[in-house]
């Protein structure tokens, strides 16, 4: 055998992974391979794999009888949409795809040329953990991908999605990137499996209850998207990279655009109800506003009462975060709070601008609430809008009342234009609420006091629950009808494009965690 046909046998040993059998048991389960995936996510024909004949270095436990070419992860660069971005697949069929020091060296390399050249890194994990006949080895490998991932935060967009089991140390990395996708029926996530958990806390659970996608898109909010199989999955990640730049230094992408007319949304006109307590849906409102189709939801199951997804306006990337007011009347709570101030975070993170639809009641009482920590959790989301200094945009449909106001990105913590509907509410509480408190003396004298409540709550409702005293103050900018809210928010995000501020100088700020 000549040179070039040994360079060949060996690429086709390493294209091989584990071997055809444990491929055909792959694909029986449903899944694709490491190397399918990559094909199916990567335009095609622009994978360039770096470490393809990578082997591990460990001889306990008759490993040195088990050798792969690539070592059980598939590493490289390629392109989505004509852009580059650096990505690694884990291959289930070497040793479950579980992390060798090699395998890690591996994915740090490619993490290490992603922060330099400022490009994506996308994981496609698929993993059942540390290899624990390497011991401390593989533990060290996983702690250098998980310093990585903190390193590479905010300077490149880390996407991770879960193509298989994910356990133990699996699961961390993906957690420290900034979204995480699962596939339904077949992908994981846990620190401890059920057999753990069982003979722990004597919790009979199946891995799919435990740590499965729908688990972690409605109870814990760990994943941000879930996909009915790998291809949709595939599909969805090559979808986001169209509203993400490449890193921290570049803008958001911004496609050709040409302005249809007055570009005025009659629908918009008829969205609020006429009774304030009467529930719709803020999605109708979003996809109105927005470019055809363009909407992309983002935690769509998890903290329902606010909705946050990346879109385009007039072509350009936009991050929305809004209300819902029908789920919860759209109160904020823990949950609400963390999810969007996370994602407030990313967008802050790589220039996408903001644009909040506000209908928000207040914080929600109880209990749960207070004990689990509303008072930080809410704040979080406080600190994120007024951390971040893209442009930000808010619109009021209806309610906005209480801190719930200050803290969905008014005009206070730095917000740069703030539009109200005629139909706006900006008073400290609901019109009944406040009037049981500032008339409850004279209220409670009166002949008829639920006559006089009544009168006393019309008063005040004549009186603040409008946008007019806040646009007296400035607070609002403009009160303006909701058929040409497309229109005027067009022209202010074209308006303040080239915002600039600079933020005190300090190491970091302290987010209430």
């Amino acid at each position: 055998m000549n040179k070039v046909e040994q360079l060949e046998a060996k690429r086709a040993e390493a294209l091989l992974g584990g071997g055809q059998k444990r491929i055909d048991s792959q694909h029986s389960k449903g899944k694709l391979t490491a190397r399918e995936r990559i094909d199916l996510l990567l335009d095609a024909g622009s994978f360039e794999e770096i470490g393809m004949l990578v082997t591990h270095r460990s001889h306990d436990f008759g490993l040195d009888k088990e050798v792969y070419l690539g070592d059980g992860v598939v590493t490289g660069y390629g392109t989505i949409h004509g852009r580059p971005v650096y990505l690694f697949s884990q291959d289930f069929t070497v040793f479950g795809g579980s992390l060798s020091e090699t395998h890690a060296e591996k994915i740090c390399k490619i993490m290490d040329l992603a922060m330099r050249n400022g490009v994506p890194v996308i994981g496609l994990n698929d993993s059942g953990g540390a290899r624990i006949q390497e011991g401390v080895v593989s533990l060290a490998g996983y702690a250098d991908i998980f310093y990585r991932n903190v390193q590479a935060s905010g300077v490149v967009p880390q996407i991770s999605a879960i193509m298989g089991p994910c356990a133990g140390g699996a699961v961390y990395s993906p957690a420290m990137t900034d979204f995480i996708c699962m596939v339904e029926k077949s992908s994981y996530m846990f620190v401890t499996g059920p057999n753990v958990v069982k003979t722990v806390t004597h919790e009979d659970v199946t891995s799919e209850q435990l740590g499965g996608a729908e688990t972690h898109a409605t109870k814990s909010g760990v994943t941000h998207l879930t996909y009915v199989n790998e291809v949709a999955c595939l599909e969805g990640i090559k979808r986001m990279m169209r509203y993400v730049p490449q890193n921290c230094e570049e803008i958001a992408p911004v496609y050709p655009y040409e302005m249809q007319g007055e570009e005025l949304r009659e629908k918009l006109a008829h969205m609020v109800p006429e009774n304030p307590n009467q529930p719709y849906d803020m999605r109708e409102v979003i996809e109105e506003v927005v470019d055809a189709d363009s909407f992309m939801e983002i935690h769509k199951d998890f903290a329902e009462n606010i909705v946050v997804g990346f879109a385009h306006l007039a072509g350009r990337s936009i991050g929305i975060v809004a209300n819902q007011p029908a789920a919860l009347a759209g109160v904020l709570d823990i949950n609400a709070s963390k999810k969007a101030a996370r994602f407030v975070r990313f967008c802050d993170s790589f220039n996408i601008p903001l644009l909040v639809f506000e209908d928000v009641p207040g914080f929600l009482p109880g209990t749960d609430q207070e004990w689990n920590g509303i008072i930080t959790n809410g704040a979080k989301l406080l600190y994120a809008f007024s951390e971040a200094t893209v442009p930000r945009i808010t619109v009021i449909t209806r309610k906005a009342y209480g801190g719930a106001y200050d803290v969905m990105n008014s005009k206070h913590i730095g917000a740069d234009m703030n539009f109200a509907w005629p139909t706006a509410e900006i008073a400290v509480m609901g019109s009944k609420g406040a009037t049981e408190i500032i008339f409850k003396n004279e209220i409670s004298k009166a002949d008829n006091p639920e006559q006089k409540l009544q009168l006393k709550v019309d008063e005040y409702t004549e009186m603040f629950a409008n946008p007019y005293k806040a646009a007296a103050r400035g607070f609002v900018d403009e009160v303006i009808r909701p058929e040409e809210t497309r229109k005027k928010l067009i022209r202010a995000f074209q308006m303040i494009q080239n915002k600039a501020v600079t933020l005190p100088r300090k190491k970091h700020g302290n987010i209430p965690l």
